[in-house]
């Protein structure tokens, strides 16, 4: 027996069936028994699942994790119970977050199977039977008609107008016409019109085929299995947050512990200062950031879901934001999915149709100028065919126009429709009384009607068929006989319809014959015109692409229909760039290193299987790209579970496809991954303002520490005498990780965001400008406190009067910070001072906080607080607004350098 399954659209249908051991009869019982021992059952095998508990257990490995889990029992131990509880629920509340994800990922492979065929009509020792489809072995004849699902891949033995819906599998959107002869040279998925698959269906007509290959070796189970092998990678904050906790955590402990030691040398009791550096290492650890990176992900998925965008993995939302490729299906995604007649050639020239998809709205144009469909007789006639000799109506439902039948008929009602003629009146006008249907062999349709001037066939189909059967030609309403230089001029108006990636149908017409035999009918027949039609693109999706261009994000057609309708197509959209255009064919002629040196020179793929996609995706992936992938077929499934962020269609997509992406568009339009590129980058953003605003405070806070500490005696204070205890360091840790730092990560997206290039994969959220501005914020927080301090210290108060002016100066420089964090290159004056209206209420409560512990007795103990007087309150908030004013000279110092740097 043949074992390799990609030949068999090579071999006659005798071969195949010699080569599998088979017969038109098919298989006997026992054979067929035998067989289903050998290959096993016809299903798909799920790789060994791993438990929910590993699951959950596997979240905690994260080293943030790890060190917040630490912070949890060393507060416990040292009596912090609220801290210890607040701590181990955000442990809880991250860990919770990642299994879920996790564990709604695994189900794709389940959604898979249930697409497959849960019952097979077989021929078995002679006779039809009706068996699970899990009992199918190669070798078994299967029949086929309208409306069944394909249990296994095969070979077509007999095709009577056999069509096939293979949209979930190849992306073609249009049902694919079967035959039964040897294709005769390598083919992709697609063009195998022998062959059926298993998970399509039979959308017309009917056949029988041979099965070649069972469960997971059909075309169905190779996706399966790519699904399986495919990792997820980690998404660009994953990595970045990983980076960045495991720094933070070495540097905070690294100097918590020297600055501890060092405090022990001065005279400062163990325990104490056992308390005080745990208080301290808290506070630099940002404990909130799980909570708060949790917290901006879930709004801007609510943003988003506004937007037409549903996600189901919450990181994807931030990878959206670092997007550097967007890899768009074709049909549907960047065009309407609906037929629209363009062009149509009548009385030797050719008129303009404008208008897209179903709705019935248009011009008829004549080089440009608007012309009444009525003045023209031929264009009537023309019209007149295309509605009668047609099965699909329009429909309007909920003031959506739909069709119910074929898109290309469909197009022809609209196109009618649009010069004011009715389907349902001319029906009722002219019965139909006989009909020729479409077969792949003859490649036309023709209907016979009762009009007014006598019965009257009219016809539609390919082009040169139509013209071949026809005598005569219809010009300005007169019938002329059709000679060589006529035909010559329909055929070249037909190639430049099809050059412009147009799908072309001659029409034409017949009001006399001797008899109503369907060859009689159909011969001599007056030609009326052609039509071309296309899939136009979607009206928002060109401005969408060119937003992605000023954004440095490159857009790239993946497609399984033909190579000349994508470029066509591709073009129209500003999409081809003077980029190549490859097929699945070319692809596959080209060695990987070949095709990694052209990968980011392509802007159009068409004829794609899905190990194309899957190596389109890997090949920009090492070339350092952030990949996003749209699809909505299950051959897009393994692609889209590979790419940084998978996105599948909502109205159009599988269920496998949805369970293996990470964000679903609900209106399946290109306009909205731009959208959601936007709110991505503009999470990202206020994610890096929350760390920035944290990160310059705890450094403030530390080197304040590590200053008085190491400086003290040099600054004329005496041993053992800390600008801060260590329940004031865990309150500042609560006021400035809490809601000031939420209401930062929920500020309003700024106004240049999409254009600005996106961010490499490999960037950490740490760049040169970032840290410029850590060090200026913490050391100029360090200095101001300290200074207040040691003034309060030398002018003669008490130690707990001057640690309370230094607490109180240090929270206000912290609040007057957070502003500053609204941006780190524009001013506050131009972002917005009143935008953020959570930041001025979390300001405002922390201050109200700030008073009752400045002014509440039973407060003072906890909190070594002394009552400030009226003109110390001015102190330290003149002391705290300079931080505002120096930060704000510091980036307007920094633009201009910027624009000089650009000039």
């Amino acid at each position: 027996m043949a074992k390799a399954h990609d030949i068999w659209y090579n071999l006659t249908a005798e071969q195949a069936l010699s080569s599998l051991g088979s017969n038109p009869d098919g298989l006997s019982s026992t054979e067929a028994k035998s067989r289903l021992a050998e290959y096993g059952p016809n299903e798909l095998r799920h790789s060994k699942k791993i438990s929910p508990w590993r699951l959950f257990l596997e979240q905690f490995k994260d080293l943030l994790i790890i060190i917040l889990l630490v912070a949890v029992i060393l507060s416990a131990i040292l009596g912090e119970t609220v801290d210890a509880i607040v701590i181990f629920i955000i442990i809880l509340f991250a860990a919770g977050l990642g299994f879920i994800q996790e564990y709604r990922a695994e189900r794709s492979i389940e959604a898979l199977k249930k697409m497959a065929a849960p019952a097979a009509r077989v021929i078995r020792d002679g006779k039809h039977q009706d068996i699970p489809a899990s009992e199918v072995v190669p070798g078994d004849v299967v029949l086929l008609k309208t409306g069944d699902r394909m249990p296994a891949d095969g070979r077509l033995l007999e095709s009577i107008n056999l069509r096939t819906d293979e949209a979930s599998l190849t992306g073609e959107s249009t049902p694919v016409e079967k035959k039964t002869e040897p294709i005769g040279f390598e083919a992709g998925i697609g063009d195998r019109r022998n062959m059926v698959f298993a998970g399509t269906s039979a959308s017309y007509g009917r056949g029988t085929a041979v099965i070649t290959t069972t469960g997971m070796n059909t075309e169905f189970g190779q996706i399966a299995r790519l699904l399986q092998e495919v990792k997820e990678e980690e998404t660009p904050l994953q990595i970045n947050l990983d980076r960045m906790g495991r720094m933070i955590v070495i540097a905070a402990l690294s100097l918590t512990f020297v600055l501890a030691v060092l405090g022990i040398l001065r005279g400062h009791g163990v325990l104490e200062m056992l308390l005080w550096g745990v208080s301290l290492a808290v506070a630099a650890v940002p404990e909130a950031l799980p909570a708060v990176v949790t917290i901006s992900l879930s709004l801007g998925v609510q943003k988003m879901a506004k937007r037409h965008a549903l996600v189901r993995k919450l990181p994807a939302v931030e990878t959206l934001g670092s997007t550097t490729y967007i890899c768009s299906d074709k049909t549907g995604t960047l065009t309407q999915d609906q037929m629209t007649i363009r062009h149509i050639f009548v009385d030797n020239k050719i008129l303009e149709v404008n208008g897209s998809g179903y709705e019935p709205r248009g011009e008829f144009l004549d080089r440009g100028k608007a012309l009444d469909p009525k003045s023209i007789p031929t264009l009537q006639r023309l019209l007149l065919a295309g509605v009668l000799c047609n099965d699909t109506s329009l429909s309007n439902e909920n003031g959506a126009w739909d069709i119910k039948g074929d898109p290309t008929e469909g197009a022809l009602v609209v196109l009618a429709a649009k010069a004011s003629l009715s389907q349902q009146e001319l029906a009722q006008r002219t019965p139909r009384l006989h009909e020729i249907p479409f077969t792949s062999e003859s490649k036309r349709m023709t209907t016979v009607h009762e009009m007014p001037q006598g019965r009257t066939a009219m016809a539609k189909g390919a082009a040169e068929v139509i013209l071949g059967d026809c005598r005569y030609v219809l010009l300005q309403d007169k019938e002329i006989e059709l000679d060589t230089a006529t035909r010559e001029r329909i055929l070249s108006a037909a190639q430049e319809m099809a050059d412009n990636a147009l799908r072309v149908l001659g029409l034409a017409y017949k009001s006399s014959f001797l008899s109503e035999s369907d060859a009689d009918v159909q011969k001599n027949m007056v030609f009326l015109g052609l039509v071309g039609m296309i899939d136009p693109p979607r009206p928002e999706v060109k401005e969408a692409i060119k937003l992605c261009d000023r954004a440095g994000i490159r857009t790239v057609m993946i497609t399984g229909d033909h190579k000349a309708t994508a470029i066509a197509i591709a073009r129209e959209l500003g999409l081809m760039k003077g980029g190549l255009a490859y097929s699945g064919a070319e692809l596959d002629q080209l060695s990987q290193g070949e095709f990694e040196e052209l990968v980011e020179k392509i802007d159009v793929y068409a004829r794609v299987s899905p190990s194309h996609k899957l190596r389109v995706v890997e090949a920009l992936a090492r070339k350092g790209h952030v990949v996003a992938m749209t699809g909505d077929g299950i051959n897009d499934a393994p692609a889209l579970k590979k790419a940084d962020i998978g996105i599948a269609m909502g109205i159009s997509g599988t269920d496998v496809t949805k369970e293996a992406a990470g964000m679903v568009l609900t209106d399946d339009n290109f306009a909205s991954i731009v959208a959601a590129v936007e709110e991505g980058r503009g999470i990202f953003s206020n994610i890096k303002k929350y760390l920035v605003f944290l990160l310059s405070c705890n450094l403030g806070e530390i080197l304040l520490m590590a200053a008085a500490i190491l400086l003290g005696p040099l600054m004329g204070l005496e041993n053992g005498v800390l600008p801060l205890i260590a329940i004031q360091i865990l309150y500042l840790n609560l006021a400035t990780d809490g809601l000031p730092a939420i209401a930062l990560s929920i500020d309003p997206p700024d106004t240049d965001l999409m254009l600005k290039k996106p961010r490499p994969r490999n960037q950490t959220i740490f760049t040169r400008p970032v840290m410029t501005y850590l060090l200026v914020a913490g050391l100029w927080t360090a200095v101001v406190s300290l200074a207040v301090f040691v003034w309060a210290v030398n002018t003669g108060r008490g130690i707990q009067e001057a640690q309370s002016l230094c607490f109180v100066t240090l929270i206000l420089i912290e609040f007057f910070n957070a502003f500053n964090c609204r941006s780190l290159d524009h001013s506050l004056f131009r972002v917005g001072v009143f935008k953020n209206r959570w930041l001025w209420l979390a300001i405002t409560w922390e201050c109200l906080l700030l008073l009752l512990i400045v002014y509440l007795p039973p407060l003072h103990g906890p909190f070594n607080t002394f009552p400030l007087a009226w003109w110390e309150w001015v102190t330290a908030i003149l002391a705290a607004s300079t931080i505002f004013w120096g930060l704000e000279l510091f980036k307007l110092v920094k633009r201009l350098l910027g624009i000089k740097k650009q000039q």
